[in-house]
């Protein structure tokens, strides 16, 4: 504890220092092939895989069942229905639940009937329900109105928090990184998209905007204190804002992936609450990428933007005069493996 406490202290102070944004083409070239693959592996896959409340259909829940196996549920339904395609799941520690293609009110009971005969339990114990696929295009619609507000509204607001829009651009594309590849390890891995991931989506996004403003607000801070006399390069102090910033942003992700980690857990594994898995499982890898986001994307590219400026030219120049005049050597850089 004492030797990463030292670590991070050295960091801050800048006795030690990796060269993140000096390797931002590294970067860039890494954000843009997990892009790619978020993006062609999902298509290649045959698309995403989007739960009953988007696609619509019939859905029947099995209730104390005295076994899980998905077997009779296949059974029951092909008896009624042989080219229905269920998908069939397990419900908490003794329910199975049965998804379907839209089903007629008359196929729908008996398919109720069927699943009450295979698994041994009353009628009464099997409940369906019919969701339809208007709904599910509202909900689209709603996530994606709300998804647009958001950007736009956080957008305006870096821009006038940091009274510059670069940061704001910079802070955008990191988000849309986030979204991206978050919705691509799903469409990646089969797992169902549902309301409830698309929660975790936008909850995400506040996650990664908040650890993006805390770089940020070190990096205005660095810059605003390099005075005419500075002999670091307007792009060394957004480094050392990184730098400095590092070991929180680790520890706070740590923390944060935790509780979500045993929220997914207990959710998948223990009670089989399906909305709280999908919503672990989309903050867990939110958080992940957000973080990674941040200080490899975000950060870079808002030095970047900054160093083509008139003005910060001019006094990078002036800081390596400087440098050089009195004999100080760049700021050694360590190596950072990836």
């Amino acid at each position: 504890m004492a030797s990463f406490a030292q670590f991070g202290n050295d960091l801050y102070t800048g006795k030690r220092s990796f060269d993140i944004v000096g390797r931002r083409k590294l970067w860039y070239l890494i954000a843009a092939v997990m892009i790619l693959i978020a993006v062609v592996g999902p298509l290649l896959r045959g698309g995403f895989v989007f739960g009953i409340e988007f696609t619509g259909g019939s859905e029947f829940v099995v209730s104390d069942a005295k076994t899980q196996d998905q077997a009779p549920a296949a059974e029951a339904v092909a008896s009624v229905d042989p080219a229905a395609v269920p998908k069939i799941s397990s419900v908490s520690n003794s329910g199975v639940r049965v998804q379907t293609d839209q089903l007629e009110p008359g196929a729908s009971r008996e398919v109720r009937a069927a699943l009450a005969e295979a698994y041994a339990v009353p009628e009464t114990q099997v409940t369906s329900s019919f969701i339809g696929p208007s709904w599910g295009a509202d909900i689209t619609g709603q996530a994606l109105r709300g998804l647009l507000v958001f950007l736009v509204l956080a957008s305006v607001v870096m821009a006038l928090y940091f009274r510059t829009w670069k940061m704001s651009l910079a802070a955008m594309v990191a988000l849309l990184h986030d979204l991206i590849l978050t919705a691509g390890f799903y469409g990646l891995t089969g797992f169902e998209i549902t309301p409830a991931a698309v929660i975790g989506f936008l909850t995400i996004l506040g996650y990664s905007l908040y650890d993006t403003v805390v770089v940020f607000d070190k990096i205005r801070e660095n810059t605003a204190e390099d005075g005419p006399e500075s002999r670091r390069t307007f792009a060394e102090s957004v480094n050392l804002a990184v730098n400095q910033t590092l070991v929180r942003s680790i520890n706070t992700s740590v923390v944060a992936m935790l509780p979500v980690a045993s929220i997914l857990f207990i959710g998948a594994f223990v009670l089989g609450a399906g909305t709280l898995r999908d919503i672990a499982l989309a903050l867990l890898i939110g958080i992940f990428v957000g973080t990674y986001s941040t200080i490899f994307v975000a950060a870079p590219l808002y030095a970047q933007l900054r160093t083509a400026e008139p003005e910060v030219r001019k006094r990078d120049k002036k800081a390596l005069a400087l440098r050089a005049k009195a004999g100080v050597a760049a700021p050694r850089q360590e190596n950072l493996t990836v």
